[in-house]
């Protein structure tokens, strides 16, 4: 199964660009791994942002009567 195709949950990136994160911190990492670990981390941040977005899309407010509406980009 090719990893690109895969959807993980926001919680699961997370955790991959934690995995990510201290790959990258080995000191003995031969620079190819390294690059090859910099851009999965870079395509998971990718995927993070495009579910952040969609969660953000799908947040509802409490209006000042009680109703609840779909929360509108750049609204506050």
């Amino acid at each position: 199964m090719d990893m690109h195709e895969q959807e993980f949950s926001l919680e699961e990136n997370f955790a991959r660009l934690e995995e990510m994160i201290e790959k990258l911190s080995e000191d003995d990492l031969p620079l190819e791994e390294a690059f090859r670990a910099y851009s999965q981390g870079m395509a998971i941040l990718k995927q993070c942002d495009d579910q952040i977005d969609r969660v953000e899309k799908q947040v509802l407010k409490l209006t000042e009567e009680g109703c609840l509406e779909v929360f509108e980009n750049g609204e506050q």
